[in-house]
């Protein structure tokens, strides 16, 4: 890649990555010293799969929901548009490990769900597009790749 983009994503070789994984994209301090640290959450290979949009829908539900009952520092959790995965922000917060253990907790929450929380109509910009199965079994993909998740490139 010739041009270095202001996008970090834009600069990573997704052919060289192998989800699932968990990475440290970057930080970003603001002018009081805060910190903000961006995560990328892989769920699926980089133009290989990706998640079906009602699936991806829900585990967004859930997982924005959830993660906040295991980590104080969550600032947001959206899906990236290429249905891959979600990037996780949180503030004044660098404990890697802390960030998998409240994922995985996530994760957990998730099978256990029995709803999707704030899936209607007035909660919801798209509440007729919802599968808790499709998130539980995303979620369940994950965990069974749990010890992964640190391994962001492939051994090519």
């Amino acid at each position: 890649m010739a041009n270095k983009m202001n996008v970090e994503s834009f600069n990573l070789d997704h052919t060289k990555v192998k989800a699932p994984y968990v990475r440290l994209v970057g930080v970003t301090e603001g002018p009081n010293g805060d910190k903000i640290h961006k995560y990328d959450i892989r769920f699926k290979q980089p133009n290989k799969a990706h998640m079906d949009m009602d699936a991806l829908h829900s585990i967004e539900h859930l997982m924005a929901e959830n993660i906040r009952n295991h980590l104080d520092h969550v600032v947001d959790i959206s899906p990236m548009g290429c249905q891959t995965g979600f990037y996780l922000a949180v503030l004044n917060h660098d404990d890697y490990d802390e960030i998998l253990n409240a994922l995985e907790q996530t994760f957990k929450d998730v099978l256990a769900a029995d709803e999707v929380p704030a899936c209607n109509e007035v909660q919801c910009g798209w509440a007729a597009n919802h599968s808790l199965e499709g998130a539980k079994q995303l979620a369940q993909e994950m965990l069974d790749q749990r010890s992964d998740w640190e391994q962001v490139f492939g051994d090519d």
